[in-house]
């Protein structure tokens, strides 16, 4: 069975903050931009910092924190600031086993942002 967490009704973006299926929660792709669509963070730690509070705002929708989270996606737009991304990822993920992950290069992505994030979490 399908299930929604949060909705994008109301608002220009076509999609669903999160589908649940079968204990497995996947959440859309999240920016380091409020809700106004400004984007925050100067440095990439900061944007980073900034995207996965909005991330645990989602999660929170579901009833997961962060110790959910057993997969994420990272777009950076500057791959050369992978480095310092995986330090201030490993301070935020501070214990052992981190999340399967993945990090991609891209050119572009949505409202001139630098890094965007999805994941997918589990119920325990």
């Amino acid at each position: 069975m399908k299930k929604v967490h949060g909705s994008s009704e109301g608002t220009t973006a076509p999609l669903s903050k999160a589908f649940e299926i079968n204990g497995l929660v996947y959440f859309s792709g999240q920016v380091h931009a409020d809700g106004d669509l400004k984007l925050h963070g100067e440095t990439i730690e900061e944007k980073f910092l900034y995207t996965m509070e909005r991330i645990e705002e989602n999660l929170a929708l579901a009833n997961l924190t962060k110790d959910d989270i057993i997969r994420l996606q990272i777009y950076i737009t500057d791959i050369t600031q992978l480095p310092a991304l995986n330090a201030e990822y490993m301070k935020y993920f501070d214990k052992h086993p981190f999340p399967a992950r993945t990090a991609i290069g891209v050119s572009a992505l949505p409202l001139g942002a630098d890094l965007e994030i999805d994941i997918i979490a589990a119920r325990s």
